[in-house]
């Protein structure tokens, strides 16, 4: 039985892991608070599908990776604030163990490449999850998740890259950095709207006003990024709001929960290459700066 650890009990490691030990691996969560963990080895871990049915999958957790036996995949599932304090911990893990980062933006990229392990990948996901309680995930939108080498062998993740489902569906991408940076554009042309104007994906179509600086944005970005257009058409961003119509976007959870977005990460990362290539992005950069504006009166009040 494969043995896999996934540091981060969010809503994006909370599924994946329902579809993880649903294929029978041995999934234990790595989690912060201890409460989570107590209810987590209490209650196990349940998935309410897309359909309304729900399902109880079998998980254990701690908040010590130090104290796990040898893992056979280690998957790195938080936001990229609390990455930045796990590196030592990751160091310690064997390096023949395989490590999978699941980060929006690109900031991760090259410092987890400076890891000595051999086998790295990255991945990007475009499914919809909410956390509910400790130890419940509500599976929002199917959506892809996909998965690009960075460095190592194919075949040290291929127990995950056969885990075909319908409702998680895997894709395996050529290039790493290309991937998160496609990833990053339709974060970037979606999530700060969202923030800022307060509503879900959908809306950022069916609202005229929302439409028109979507596509404002957009225009901004492939005018900065000549290449952006060949694979990532304005209408494949209008897609993928009206399949996730209905979702949260991560960015505006954040938000709604008062905790400090990845507006640097994803946004703030675009701005800086475009700024390379000569471009403000002068509508994106407005959105940027309200975001920001909007999380630092939160931490005032």
């Amino acid at each position: 039985m494969m043995k896999v650890a996934i540091i981060g009990a969010g809503a994006v490691g909370r599924l994946i892991a329902s579809f993880f030990a649903e294929a029978g691996m041995s999934v234990t969560f790595v989690a912060r608070r201890q409460e989570q963990v107590d209810e987590l080895n209490t209650h196990q871990l349940t998935r309410v599908n897309v359909d309304g049915t729900t399902t109880i999958h079998a998980v254990m957790a701690t908040t010590n990776l130090a104290t796990l036996p040898p893992q056979d995949l280690v998957v790195l599932a938080v936001k990229y604030g609390h990455l930045q304090k796990l590196y030592e911990q990751i160091i310690a893990v064997a390096s023949d163990t395989p490590l999978v980062f699941m980060q929006n933006g690109l900031a991760h990229f090259e410092e987890a490449l400076k890891l000595p392990h051999n086998n790295i990948a990255f991945c990007s996901v475009a499914f919809g999850a909410r956390a509910l309680g400790h130890s419940t995930v509500q599976h929002n939108g199917i959506g892809s998740c996909k998965i690009a080498i960075g460095r190592g062998q194919q075949n040290a993740f291929q127990e995950v890259l056969q885990l075909q489902n319908s409702l998680f569906p895997i894709e395996v991408v050529e290039d790493a950095q290309q991937m998160l940076f496609e990833k990053a554009i339709f974060n970037s042309l979606i999530n700060p709207l969202t923030v800022v104007l307060q509503v879900k994906n959908g809306e950022l179509v069916t609202n005229q006003q929302a439409f028109l600086l979507m596509q404002t944005i957009y225009k901004e970005l492939t005018e900065a990024f000549t290449n952006i257009e060949q694979t990532i058409s304005f209408n494949d961003v209008v897609d993928l709001c009206w399949k996730t119509a209905k979702n949260t976007s991560s960015m505006l959870a954040d938000r709604m929960q008062g905790r400090k977005s990845e507006i640097d990460t994803i946004v703030g990362v675009i701005l800086s290459k475009a700024l390379v290539n000569g471009h403000n992005l002068p509508t994106l950069r407005t959105l940027y700066h309200q975001v920001l504006a909007i999380e630092e009166s939160g931490e005032q009040s």
